[in-house]
């Protein structure tokens, strides 16, 4: 199953019969609200069950940083609350650029469940060409998915200290973030010393459609990701972050790229470790 799915191939899935119809998760969520809930009431794409950012794609806030992973059993809980079955397709979608629906899809992945997509465009291509849309809220049949952590790599902070030193390691913040010059929500501004800007806005074109394999490809090399290059990602929370892994593999990266998953929450919550600042890795 290929990591992106286009609205008409998820449009014919879903007129299949119901065994072979893809598992939909609606995670819309925004930092600034309105809650991504009150979205799902108002409607949906039919079939589809919510799942919160906070609540089911993260556990609380703390040590590990404001978005950390979630618990093995808890997140296997909301998978099969959500009718998630083992081998069974799963499409996500969010209605923004794409990066809450990666998170989805980087989960069910490190999850060891392979079949998982994003939906490209996400509900604002679904809605603009007109199709079907609920506000009934669907009552699954319970999953049986086992989740089986670690077939997505992660690094801890001193694993992405090292990465930045003797691979590549890409900050997926907002340009100014990344140069420290302004830090709205953690402690301090800057990155780590070594990573490279990468804002996972530039994977996705205005319409929240993700950009072709060719121009991810070409995007990421003049980062400096060519070959086999040992390549790692982080962002405020470790959600946003996913967008550059989903990306590099959309752009045809054999190894996924490693999720440093507390990410700067996690790691300027340390006085003692580095920072720097500007333009330039540092």
């Amino acid at each position: 199953m290929r990591s992106l799915m286009t609205t008409i191939d998820l449009a014919g899935r879903l007129e299949g019969a119901p065994p072979q119809r893809p598992v939909l998760l609606d995670v819309r969520w925004r930092l600034a609200g309105p809650p991504g809930r009150d979205s799902y009431r108002s409607g949906h794409l039919p079939g589809a069950v919510y799942l919160d950012l906070d609540t089911a794609l993260a556990a609380p806030p703390g040590t590990g940083g404001r978005h950390p992973l979630p618990s093995p059993g808890d997140l296997q809980a909301e998978l099969r609350v959500a009718g998630v079955r083992a081998g069974h397709p799963v499409v996500v979608y969010d209605d923004g650029d794409g990066s809450i629906a990666a998170r989805a899809w980087w989960l069910l992945r490190w999850a060891g469940h392979r079949e998982v997509a994003v939906l490209d465009g996400g509900f604002a291509a679904w809605a603009e060409e007109g199709r079907p849309l609920s506000a009934a809220t669907p009552d699954p049949e319970p999953g049986d998915i086992e989740v089986e952590p670690g077939s997505m790599p992660v690094l801890d902070a001193e694993e992405a200290a090292g990465l930045a030193r003797d691979g590549v390691l890409l900050d997926a913040r907002a340009p100014e973030r990344y140069r420290g010059e302004t830090e709205p929500i953690d402690p301090r501004a800057g990155h780590v010393p070594g990573a490279r800007n990468a804002p996972f806005a530039e994977n996705t074109g205005e319409d929240g459609r993700w950009r072709t394999p060719a121009e991810l490809a070409a995007h990421y090399s003049r980062i400096g990701v060519t070959g086999d290059t040992a390549v790692g990602a982080y962002c405020g929370s470790g959600v946003t972050a996913c967008s550059v892994v989903l990306a590099l593999e959309v752009a045809g990266r054999q190894e996924p790229a490693a999720l440093y998953a507390g990410s700067w929450s996690h790691w300027a919550a340390d006085p003692a470790r580095p920072v720097a600042t500007g333009e330039l890795p540092g």
